[in-house]
């Protein structure tokens, strides 16, 4: 996916559209936050293989990504939606 480097957007802060610089963040892995998440990981470890296999070939062909706008004028970042699926992002001059 191609991206621009710049773009005139909204800022939440400033209360007007101003030039925002598009920065890529990474996204780090989210905590297990959930009891039955928990319970799940403690069940999987169990004897070896029992009492449930661990499930395998089930992740994501990709990655979401990140992408934050850094205002101009009040240097604030902020994100636009939770991000979105793609293998590579190229960035337009």
């Amino acid at each position: 996916m191609i991206v621009p480097k710049t773009q005139q957007r909204y800022c939440p802060f400033c209360r007007k559209h101003t030039e925002h610089k598009v920065e890529e963040s990474k996204r780090r892995p989210r905590r297990e936050s959930t009891k039955g998440q928990k319970r799940y990981r403690r069940k999987l470890k169990g004897y070896g293989s029992f009492p449930k296999e661990n499930p395998k070939g089930r992740e994501k062909p990709t990655r979401k990504t990140d992408l934050r706008y850094v205002c101009s004028v009040c240097k604030k970042k902020h994100p636009i939606g939770k991000g979105f699926r793609v293998k590579k992002i190229e960035w337009l001059k």
